[in-house]
């Protein structure tokens, strides 16, 4: 019986024996393990500390109710005819610090709580939240999946941020409520588990605007940051000038931007709403053992990316691609998608497709908008056709109670949307910034 291996060993062994069958016969195993621990080195450096906040800010919104206050009244703002479209900025918004299956369960209340009111399909309003959350799961860092590959094309932070703003809201707009309002026609969907988080028994929940802040941010730092960067450079600037831009580039680092914010939830949504400070601690211990895994799976993606780049296997791959004319963006999209067909995690996908073109990129040194826009074409197809192989897909079969069937005509359908629309936003911002 064929068996699947967790993601974690199954990208060290095939590092493993990628590095054994490049230098085969005369097999050096130093410089194997030397590669592999500089990959895990490399990435990690720069990814584990922001996946680590992450899942902790995280979690305090969701602890404390701020993801269901927030989707509570930006249902309110935009009226129940906008339900849909509210639902899918909720989404958008929510996936930024929260992970993609927490943000959907901790959810799926508000989404019953629509249908039995309006007496309208599940699916009307199902959609339209999962095509923000898997929006911004892919395309807004400080996910773990946008993170890593910026990380190893070694793209401007603040850009990958922007740029995935700009081509996911359009990806959000068409794969969201507007192809939820034609699938719910067909496929109503129903509720076969009762969640049993609802912000009725959350006592003190924050304000909303306590929870945009949090939310927001860490983004603005970073865009600061990178614009910052941008119009004042290496230039000649007077001593205060200097110390400004010292600090808010400090501040605008990830690690910085995300520990402010980290601290300042566990004040805001902690300490202030009556948590010891024992309790602070248990929740944010509870949030890095999901992350854990996130974070040793990026590490191994990073360790196939440097064996790759060290035996040169990548640049033999993609090189022949890049002799058929193929636009870099366009192959960045294909690899990626081709890499999430066979296998089912985005995150994996994103990190060996960009292990397998650094190499090919590196040498024509890019300029960092199209090192950002590289990012988001691989976050695009590796959000396409979330299958059978994918732990989302049953994820959502379970608790919008589908068949294998309509979620394929869903959910599936849907991450093709978000993929396609993704890739074209990107292709005209290419147009646009470079």
């Amino acid at each position: 019986m064929a068996r699947k291996l967790h993601a974690f060993v199954a990208l060290l062994v095939v590092s493993l024996l990628i590095g054994l069958a490049a230098q085969f016969p005369a097999i050096d195993p130093d410089q194997i393990l030397q590669s592999m621990q500089s990959g895990m080195a490399g990435t990690l450096g720069s990814v584990a500390v922001v996946v680590g906040l992450g899942a902790m800010l995280g979690r305090m919104l969701e602890i404390s109710g701020g993801a269901l206050v927030l989707a509570r009244e930006l249902l309110r703002w935009f009226g129940p005819t906008r339900a849909p479209l509210a639902l899918g900025v909720t989404g958008f918004i929510v996936c930024i610090p929260v992970f993609f299956d927490v943000g959907f369960v901790v959810l799926v209340p508000i989404l019953h709580g629509l249908a039995r009111k309006a007496g309208q399909p599940l699916m009307k309003f199902a959609i339209p939240l999962l095509a923000g959350m898997a929006v911004t799961h892919s395309f807004v860092p400080p996910t773990p999946g946008p993170m890593a590959v910026a990380s190893i094309l070694r793209a401007d932070l603040g850009y990958v941020i922007l740029f995935g703003l700009l081509a996911g809201l359009p990806a959000m707009l068409v794969a969201g409520p507007l192809f939820g309002r034609f699938i719910a026609v067909r496929v109503p969907g129903r509720l076969p588990i009762e969640p049993d988080t609802e912000l009725s028994s959350i006592e003190n929940p924050p304000t909303v605007p306590t929870v945009a802040a949090l939310i927001v941010l860490p983004i603005v730092l970073i865009l600061l940051n990178t614009a910052t960067n941008a119009i004042v450079g290496d230039a000649t600037l007077s001593a205060w000038v200097r110390i400004l831009r010292d600090v808010v580039t400090l501040i605008g680092h990830p690690f910085i931007a995300l520990l402010i914010t980290t601290l300042l939830a566990f004040v805001v949504l902690g300490s202030r709403r009556g948590l010891s400070r024992a309790q602070v601690h248990d929740i944010a211990s509870g949030a890095l053992e999901p992350a854990g895994v996130i974070i040793l799976v990026t590490g191994a993606g990073g360790v196939l990316k440097q064996v790759m780049i060290d035996t040169d296997v990548g640049r033999a791959i993609a090189e022949p691609l890049v002799r058929l004319g193929v636009p870099m963006l366009v192959l960045a999209f294909l690899v990626a998608m081709i890499i999430r067909i066979m296998q089912g995690s985005s995150t994996v996908a994103m990190l060996t497709a960009a292990g397998l073109l650094s190499p090919v990129i590196e040498p024509s040194d890019p300029s960092p908008e199209l090192r950002a826009l590289l990012v988001i074409a691989i976050a695009s197809g590796a959000t396409l056709v979330s299958h059978v192989n994918d732990s989302g897909f049953w994820l959502i079969n379970r608790y919008l109670g589908l068949t294998v069937e309509d979620t394929l005509r869903t959910w599936t359908a849907t991450t093709a949307l978000v993929a396609v629309v993704g890739l074209a936003s990107t292709l005209v911002l290419s147009v646009v910034v470079t």
